[in-house]
């Protein structure tokens, strides 16, 4: 439970003074509710002002606070055209007050002519004149202390000013209580970090005030680290069951090929985690296609010749149908019951699943989050199997551990290379894997970039291509203007259609499941021979016979999906060929990306590059469902500081009394102030 010192920062926004129904739609559209919220929303720039008596052309694009009086009104003929307010300061300078929309009401109200005003805003030169555009204040004499020289800018939208934000904030700043230190004092004192309260203040004041800053987001990093090493603490702690397979049925799987040296090792690492009596927790990173369906595979059977049952969580429908049809295929031969559970599995096939898993009859069990709903019972449950796991946060982890009596084995498998700064973050409790090898018989796919005004010789290209017997992917993006990539490729697959013939086939998200599982199955058997896809296919979708991917609108994509979404090709003998389709408007980011692609396929450096380009936001573009994302640390502050986080967190835990010292009491103020109190819970638990 929360502790109460906390609880006003946990009160709802509407407790402010000021915040009513207009207020509020605004503020939860910037995703603030409560108050924590906007004390935890801050600033991104900063707004500096000179008071002026004089205009001199060297203030030009600078802000300044001057006093004006209006002299002349000067509408438009288009509605639509600016409004000005010629107005002049004591010296005779003429400044144009200019004004966008609204037919000038609005600027004859606040500046009536004749009346001196105080006016606050960015000039500029419009030809030989100075303006003004949407003067930030304007206030009578009287009111000239209601104009800052310093005024911090927000993020924002619509019905909301950075003003009133900030005097929301103010009334914020009075809640905050004062809370003990958790950060280590020497490292305090080498920094220079100001305490917690103050440094909140401060960065609301300055944006460029580094050392504010870096201790807020220190805070938010160090929470992260130390939930994890709790975690991981208290998984640590739990008995678990050792899985010590015979052997007899990785024996009888017949394999294409032997497994590489990379995927040997990880094996070998999985079968001693497995035979500990303490819960595996390992994440096996791998590039696209470097095989890490065999190494899970294998830990699947060591859980079967175990006696114990096994779980695999896919991120998608369509990936759970491919694992299920993949695995039910190899694994049937082997005497193995392989059953699968969607959100789409209703009455006697549901009612049959679920009783299969309770009477132990099922040994393996393939889904999406269905597979740990609360009614959902294992006889048996050795083994959980996570793939993609970025797509899954440390809570549902938890709450797929708790299926047993005993903590489960854990391996969470990702096809997106992380660097190590950010593995660290996300998978601190975990011990890591690594697929650096391919498999035998994979060949390189060759990128090249294309203009989109080139789109007829591409679809010529396609047409070909399939007209020798070939096939091919045609993702499209998202549609900025509607949000809607569906639209974008149910016209793109028309067109396809009409250019090329019957034999395109399309799958988007608004699909119903069967008959996306239609168009996949047909794709797979090579009855069709273009796939007009949106990013569904991201993921796992694995047709060997598919040997040519054009993206369309590549430069929308991260780099990360783009490696992704390549990868769907290359996956048989054949060459692949990989046509990331541009258009002009390329941002100097986008170009780098486009650059990186068309040189390497090495996922792991472009896992690298790609925090470089990104910088700040979300550490692997995608927020965890139920989860807090990142709101003070950004991915290069992240980065500088999450080796000391971890350090100060493992110093925490095995020196200083963990939680129960004075630092860890003041420590676990930090875990419920940025909500990893899930991690508090597993300690009293466990």
């Amino acid at each position: 439970m929360r502790p109460e010192l906390l609880n006003p920062l946990f009160a709802e926004v509407e407790a402010l003074k000021g915040v009513g129904a207009a207020l509020l739609k605004p503020l939860h559209k910037l995703g603030i509710r409560r108050v924590v919220d906007l004390l935890f929303h801050l600033p991104v720039t900063l707004v500096e002002r000179r008071r002026v008596d004089r205009l001199a052309l060297s203030d030009a694009g600078r802000g300044i606070i001057a006093t004006l009086t209006p002299v002349e009104y000067r509408g438009s003929s288009s509605p639509r055209g600016p409004f000005r307010v010629l107005a002049r300061n004591e010296g005779g300078d003429v400044v144009a007050l200019t004004f966008f929309g609204g037919g000038g009401g609005y600027a004859r109200k606040q500046l009536p002519l004749g009346e001196p005003r105080i006016v606050a805003g960015r000039l500029d030169l419009y030809g030989d004149q100075f303006q003004i555009v949407h003067p930030d204040q304007i206030v009578a004499p009287d009111d000239a202390g209601e104009i800052v020289e310093r005024e911090p800018v927000y993020p924002l939208t619509a019905g909301l000013t950075s003003r009133r934000l900030a005097a929301l904030v103010a009334q914020a700043m009075e809640r905050v209580p004062d809370l003990p230190e958790w950060i280590e004092p020497s490292l305090l004192g080498a920094r220079g970090w100001p305490p917690f309260a103050e440094a909140l203040r401060r960065a609301h004041a300055d944006p460029g005030d580094e050392a504010a800053r870096e201790r807020l987001a220190y805070d938010e990093v160090s929470a992260d680290q130390l939930a994890l090493m709790l975690v991981r603490g208290a998984t640590r702690r739990r008995k678990g069951r050792a899985l010590i397979g015979d052997g007899r049925l990785r024996l009888a799987l017949d394999l294409p090929y032997s497994p590489t040296g990379a995927q040997a090792q990880a094996i070998a690492e999985l079968e001693g985690d497995m035979a500990q009596g303490t819960p595996m927790l390992r994440l096996l990173q791998g590039d696209v296609g470097a095989g890490k369906t065999l190494v899970a595979t294998m830990a699947l059977l060591v859980a079967a010749e175990a006696g114990a049952q096994g779980a695999l969580l896919a991120p998608t429908e369509i990936l759970a149908r491919q694992h299920h049809a993949t695995l039910s295929r190899q694994l049937g031969a082997l005497g193995l019951t392989v059953a699968i559970l969607t959100g789409r599995e209703k009455g006697r096939a549901r009612e049959s699943t679920l009783m299969g898993l309770a009477d132990g009859s099922i040994d393996i069990l393939i889904g999406t989050h269905a597979i740990f709903q609360q009614h959902v019972a294992y006889r048996d449950l050795g083994l959980v199997v996570v793939d993609e796991q970025h797509r899954f946060g440390v809570a549902q982890r938890m709450m797929l551990a708790a299926k047993a009596e005993r903590p489960p084995h854990l391996l969470v498998m990702t096809a997106t290379p992380i660097p190590r700064t950010l593995t660290l973050a996300n998978y601190g409790e975990m011990d890591v894997s690594r697929l650096d090898e391919m498999p035998p018989g994979r060949q390189p796919i060759e990128t090249r970039v294309v203009s989109l005004e080139r789109i007829d010789e591409v679809t010529g290209a396609v047409g070909r291509h399939a007209e020798a017997g070939g096939q091919a992917y045609w993702v499209c993006p998202l549609v900025e203007e509607t949000d809607n990539d569906d639209a974008a490729a149910e016209a793109r697959a028309a067109a396809l259609t009409a250019a090329l013939g019957t034999r395109v086939g399309l799958v988007h998200g608004r699909m119903k499941g069967p008959d996306k599982d239609a168009v996949m199955a047909a794709f797979s058997r090579g009855d069709l021979a273009v796939l007009v896809a949106t990013t569904v296919i991201e993921v796992g979708v694995d047709v060997p016979n598919a040997t040519l991917i054009v993206i369309e609108g590549a430069e929308r994509f991260g780099l990360a999906q783009l490696h992704q979404l390549r990868g769907r090709v290359g996956r048989g003998g054949g060459k692949s060929t990989c046509l990331l389709l541009r258009g002009n408007a390329l941002s100097e980011t986008a170009r780098s990306r486009l650059a990186l692609m068309r040189e390497t396929t090495d996922g792991f450096r472009i896992a690298e590059e790609d925090l470089k380009l990104r910088g700040g936001g979300e550490l692997l573009g995608t927020r965890q469902s139920g989860e807090a994302g990142a709101r003070l640390a950004d991915a290069t502050r992240t980065a500088a500081l999450i080796d000391t986080a971890h350090a100060d967190a493992r110093l925490l835990t095995d020196r200083d009394g963990g939680l129960e010292g004075a630092r860890g009491r003041a420590a676990r103020l930090l875990l419920y102030l940025f909500e990893r109190d899930a991690a508090v819970a597993l300690l009293r638990a466990g």
